[in-house]
């Protein structure tokens, strides 16, 4: 019998929506569990969780915040509730899946719970704001959203079906099994961009062909954070962080920032790392018009149309490589920083378009100032995307790496 699916929402305000949905997933012949935020006024159904439980786990109790003015306190408050009550929930077994209903507010509150479970548990948000950018909703988690197409405010010919489809799909996703692999093999993630293709397409060859699992991100930002999510919940063996260019972007505020904690779980994990200062010649922006005037007369590169480069210089350099030191020395296991001395991308090849000894030199060099004497640092006569520097990559990682 499949856990119980969590249904979470504003009762006082969405309750014949949520007691139709709910009503659907029992006739499936599972059970639910439906936890209630509204603050406004009573339920229009009795929760199995009430919104004053989930007031409490936040820290203040639902009085409280109905006599107060202050919204923007009351979503802080609801909100820190619910991720304890849904943390909880998922801790002790009786959470199979997840199901939100709600506009803006609700959607920000729902979903700030489905992002502190793990991946793999069914996540569905029924949005008023679903068919906008919800990269923020989402974050790194694999929240599926629905565009509600009209508000969620009563049972009418278009919203019936589409609060029935969320009944289907979430109960489909905590009813389906999911098959076990043939092997479980060790997973290794690795960063990549279109600059270091080579490198990680081969690198990967070789580690798959050992038995190992190679997850590959893409980095634009949301790869980033999205692999440092993984290797933070717990799942990866090892990482090869190949491409390391989103520290540029965060360094001269381009478009595909990871954020400032970029290159930190898998240290703080302690999991085998290696890292190279990969494309970090290159910041990322829009098309040309969108490069700030600040960076005009700087050396730039039509990657494609939509996607505009610009070289790093010196100083950004400098920054990046204590960066890259101050992650490597900051880890809690294995870690090695592997350095190609003839350029850090396809661009920055002897006689590339972003050829810069001198900025790639003073990337080195920071890491070099910067790190531990027990951090193992190695330098290699090769661009990135040379084979050999790509097998080196590989033996560097597998030295750190325990027998399985």
């Amino acid at each position: 019998m499949p856990q119980p699916v969590v249904i979470v929402g504003a009762l006082d305000t969405k309750g014949i929506e949520f007691q139709f949905v709910r009503d659907l997933i029992r006739e499936r012949g599972l059970t639910t569990i439906v936890v209630d935020f509204g603050v406004l006024g009573d339920p229009l159904f009795t929760p199995d969780i009430t919104a004053d439980e989930v007031a409490r786990a936040g820290g203040a109790s639902l009085t409280e915040l109905r006599s107060g003015e202050d919204k923007s306190r009351a979503m802080q408050i609801m909100t820190a509730g619910l991720i304890r009550i849904v943390t909880d929930l998922h801790e002790t077994g009786r959470l199979g899946g997840i199901l939100g209903m709600g506009g803006g507010g609700g959607t920000s509150l729902v979903t700030a719970a489905m992002r502190e479970l793990p991946v793999g548990i069914p996540k569905l948000m029924l949005s008023t704001v679903a068919a906008g950018d919800v990269a923020q909703y989402v974050g790194t988690k694999d929240v599926t959203f629905m565009p509600s197409v009209v508000d969620i405010a009563g049972l009418n010919s278009i919203s019936r079906p589409i609060f029935a489809n969320a009944a289907g799909a979430i109960a489909g996703m905590v009813e389906q099994e999911i098959p076990e692999a043939k092997q479980t093999r060790p997973l290794i993630t690795a960063s990549m961009f279109g600059n270091t293709t080579q490198c990680v397409d081969h690198a990967r060859a070789a580690l798959e062909s050992m038995d190992y699992e190679v997850l590959v991100f893409h980095a634009t930002g949301t790869g980033g954070r999205t692999m440092e999510g993984l290797i933070a919940d717990g799942f990866i063996t090892a990482n090869l962080d190949i491409t390391t260019t989103e520290l540029a972007d965060e360094v001269c505020g381009g478009v595909l920032s990871a954020g400032p904690d970029r290159l930190m779980a898998a240290g703080r994990m302690g999991i085998p790392t290696l890292l190279v200062p990969g494309c970090v010649d290159m910041a990322n922006f829009w098309e040309s018009a969108t490069v700030p005037e600040k960076y005009r007369s700087r050396q730039l590169y039509e990657w494609n149309p939509n996607i505009t480069l610009m070289r790093t210089n010196v100083e950004e350099n400098t920054k990046i490589g204590e960066w890259i030191a101050h992650a490597a020395n900051e880890s809690t296991g294995p870690v090695t920083i592997l350095i190609p001395l003839k350029g850090v991308s396809q661009l920055d090849s002897p006689g590339g378009a972003f050829w810069n000894s001198e900025a790639d030199g003073a990337c080195y060099q920071a890491i070099k100032d910067n790190i531990n004497p027990a951090v193992k640092l190695v330098e290699m006569d090769a661009n990135i995307n040379d084979a050999a520097f790509a097998d080196k990559a590989v033996e560097l990682l597998l030295a750190m790496l325990p027998d399985l």
